[in-house]
């Protein structure tokens, strides 16, 4: 089985800090730590099944398959694979409209 390149973007690892101090500010740092090693066991394990992601419903509907997604409910982790490479672009909370978002970080690739 061939292993990935997993790369996060200056961006998502920006997102990963905003989601640990909300969840710590706002409930308790336990949780915000567990939260956090739960998005990164899914980002790790992007190593070896990148594929198993499906497209994200915004991005499909207008045609773009470039981008996936795996889940860490109601948190996102949007990424690309490149070649041997994932590169991790997103990780957002699902709740928030995702159009803005989207459109400013990814559709430029």
């Amino acid at each position: 089985m061939s292993r990935y390149q997993v790369r996060i973007t200056d961006e998502a690892e920006r997102d990963l800090e905003d989601i640990f101090d909300y969840i710590a500010r706002h409930y308790a740092i336990d949780k915000a730590n567990y939260v956090l090693a739960e998005l990164e066991k899914r980002i790790t394990a992007l190593e070896l099944t990148p594929q198993r992601g499906h497209y994200p419903p915004e991005l499909e509907q207008l045609g773009i398959k470039s981008f996936r997604e795996v889940f860490f409910k109601p948190y996102r982790v949007i990424y690309e694979i490149n070649d041997s490479k994932v590169i991790v672009h997103v990780c957002v909370d699902g709740r928030r409209d995702l159009q803005t978002l989207l459109a400013r970080r990814l559709y430029r690739y």
